[in-house]
């Protein structure tokens, strides 16, 4: 494995009742395979993150019915790291609408759709890029992207895609579809601190389900210095609260020295 590239499936390990945090470079990766006092008996989540010079690229994914799609996509994508890494070593104005093109491309191929045919099951697919002082992401399915930002608490925000339940790739397959359906979308990042997180929903739905409350998951980085340490509780609380579901997390932190749009009636400007 190189230093700047990971993957992950939970066909490989399980981490059944165990939490491990690994990085690529900078980018943390927070895996929970399920209590087995709940009855977790296996982990169908997976994780494959790039890291360029002024990029990163992070995929998680949620497979249900087996991990057969989710090592698909994984699959898939690690094929095209040289037409990906390209595009995203063009200029910021075109490397979006050039990267979404390329991965309807991939998706909607004949060997691909043909592929999915003969997996079982199906799984979520959620993949964030960030270059320069914008965050992309392309969602498929019910994985969900947040950033965290002081600014953006004040005011609210948390959430940047919104769970979506009758969507998958796989077996049922949204690319098979005459038109396909996904959610994609652009942020600015906003001055200084920004955290970038991605989880699949065993993160949420667990307990009394905590963190289906974004303010409780702004709570845990707002005051640390150390993300690896609020990622760890977040999957502790999964493991103390009986999460039977396997549970996975994306996170990453960029310091953002850009300046961003402020309403132009605002007294400074944030300046």
């Amino acid at each position: 494995m190189n230093d700047n590239r990971f993957k992950w499936s939970g066909s490989d390990i399980q981490y059944i009742d165990e939490i491990k945090i690994d990085s690529c470079l900078h980018v943390l990766i927070g895996r929970y395979g399920g209590n087995s006092r709940a009855g977790a008996n296996k982990n169908e989540d997976g994780a494959l993150v790039w890291s360029g010079d002024d990029w990163e690229l992070s995929m998680i994914l949620d497979g249900h019915d087996s991990s057969e799609s989710v090592d698909l996509v994984i699959r898939t994508i690690q094929n095209e790291w040289k037409s990906i890494s390209e595009i995203l070593s063009k200029s910021i104005e075109s490397v979006f609408p050039l990267l979404e093109g390329h991965l309807l491309s991939v998706f909607q191929s004949a060997e691909f759709t043909a592929a999915c045919e003969k997996v079982k099951g199906e799984t979520a697919c959620l993949i964030c890029v960030r270059k320069d002082n914008y965050l992309w992401w392309f969602s498929v399915g019910d994985c969900l992207v947040y950033l965290l930002h002081d600014e953006l608490h004040k005011l609210g925000q948390y959430k940047l895609n919104q769970r979506q339940f009758y969507e998958w790739i796989g077996y049922v397959n949204t690319f098979s579809l005459p038109v396909p359906c996904y959610s994609s979308g652009v942020r600015e990042l906003r001055p200084g601190r920004n955290v970038i997180l991605m989880l699949t929903d065993g993160i949420l739905e667990c307990g009394k389900e905590y963190y289906q409350d974004s303010t409780n998951i702004y709570n845990e980085f707002s005051n640390e210095l150390k993300i690896e340490n609020s990622l760890r509780r977040m999957l502790q609380h999964v493991h103390d609260h009986l999460g039977r579901d396997s549970g996975t997390i994306i996170c990453w932190e960029y310091q953002n020295l850009f300046s961003a749009q402020y309403p132009s009636d605002l007294p400074n400007r944030g300046e």
